[in-house]
Order: C-alpha cells, then sequence, then structure tokens
C-alpha cells in the first residue's frame, strides 16, 4: 500500500490541488487522485447512480468503492451495489455498522431514525465510514454544487478536516444534464429509484418522492430541519 503522507502535507496538497484543477475536467481530477494516492485513494457512493465510480475505474481501474450498508436501503440500492460490483471494474466493499438494526433498536428503542435522526445517522452512517477510511489518505464523493445551498461552495479538491484526509469531488461543477449526459453516453448503472420520482435516495425510512418544483434534496429527512446526514458536513 501506498505510504501515508503527513497531515500537513495532505492538506497543502488539497489546498493546491483545488486551485489548480478548479477547472479541470472529472476524468483529469480523478488521474491526479490515482497517481497521487494510489492504493490510499478510494471512491464511497450511495448507489444512486455509478457516475464516479465509472469515472474513477477509468482513471484507476479496480479502484476500491466504498458503500455504507445502513440496514435502511431500499432493495433497489442493494441490488444497483451488486449490479456495480458485477460489472465495472471496481472493488466494491461494504461496510456496516457496529450494530445490526435489531441490536440498536434494542439498545435505543424501535425507529431512532424518526426520534433522533441525527444519531441514527451518526450511528449508521458516520462512524462506520470514519472507521473505513482509516486506511486511506483520500477519498472521492458525488457531490454537486447545484444539488442544495449547502453544497454550492463544494470545492472540487479539499481538505476534510475532521477526518484529516483529502476529499475529493470530481462532478461538482456538474450540474444534473451533465450527470444525465455522462450516463446515456456510457451506459452508467443507476437506481430505479431515479426513475420513480426519488431525484436523492438515501435510507428507505428518512426519503420520499420528490414533489414536481421541489428541490431535488427536499425528499430526504421531509418535515424536519435535517439536511445532511454528516458525512459532508
Amino acid at each position: 500500500m501506498t505510504t501515508r503522507l503527513a497531515d500537513t502535507d495532505l492538506e497543502g496538497l488539497a489546498e493546491k490541488a483545488g486551485h489548480e484543477l478548479e477547472d479541470a475536467p472529472a476524468l483529469e481530477i480523478l488521474r491526479w487522485a490515482a497517481d497521487t494516492f494510489g492504493s490510499r485513494f478510494c471512491v464511497t457512493s450511495s448507489m444512486e447512480d455509478a457516475v464516479v465510480a465509472h469515472l474513477a475505474s477509468r482513471a484507476f481501474p479496480g479502484v476500491d468503492v466504498v458503500f455504507l450498508d445502513t440496514g435502511y436501503h431500499f432493495p433497489e440500492t442493494i441490488g444497483t451495489r451488486d449490479a456495480v460490483a458485477a460489472v465495472m471494474d471496481v472493488n466494491v466493499i461494504t461496510l456496516t455498522p457496529r450494530q445490526t438494526v435489531a441490536e440498536q433498536d434494542a439498545e435505543y428503542g424501535p425507529k431512532l431514525h424518526d426520534r433522533d435522526p441525527d444519531l441514527c445517522c451518526a450511528l449508521r452512517k458516520v462512524r462506520p465510514l470514519e472507521e473505513g477510511l482509516r486506511e486511506y489518505d483520500a477519498w472521492a464523493t458525488g457531490l454537486r454544487r447545484d444539488e442544495s445551498p449547502t453544497r454550492a461552495d463544494t470545492p472540487v479538491v479539499g481538505w476534510d478536516a475532521r477526518r484529516r484526509k483529502v476529499k475529493i469531488s470530481p462532478i461538482a461543477r456538474w450540474t444534473q444534464a451533465d450527470v444525465e449526459a455522462y450516463v446515456a453516453e456510457h451506459g452508467v448503472l443507476t437506481n430505479p429509484l431515479l426513475m420513480d420520482g426519488y431525484p436523492s435516495i438515501g435510507c428507505a425510512p428518512c426519503t420520499r418522492r420528490v414533489l414536481e418544483g421541489e428541490d431535488i434534496r427536499s425528499g430526504r429527512w421531509a418535515g424536519s430541519n435535517k439536511t445532511e446526514c454528516g458525512l459532508h458536513g
């Protein structure tokens, strides 16, 4: 495995690359990541679509693609993960929380996601990801600036201060139309729920269909003030 760089070197590297690669194509950004970090680089995917995983496989065949199986996913999401693992040149790694849903229910009571969604996300998403990323210096996400106001300033390469890692968002400057064009051009796998009124897909209990004219992430934690799961905050 590639030797780990010091935190100060990683932070400086992220800041420099963020400026230099701001206008670079997504594939170039991912090639930079592959060349810079090698096996200490991974892609995370919610399996909403496999666009970033597909891009990364072109830059770094066999790249690790990390998926969080919270125990609450739609069957379609698990099916998309399995299809990606079967047909793409990537190494899908599934992370799971320390507790099963039943074990969490026994300790915290049933439907924690309704009573304290922040804690539920912390237990089933944030903590497993932090543990799963320990062996990496850099990780790539599918964040886009046009998705919501909270993501409007997403850098293409930035510093994840909480995890002390370089965070790469190669399609940050893309629009939904760009994503759809890439999917069509390359025949990229997408979650079937995207065609069923779910433009943003999370855990089943906390995701609803989006109504016409609503923000694409309005179906996530609808009826609450929560807008992010904590992975990117």
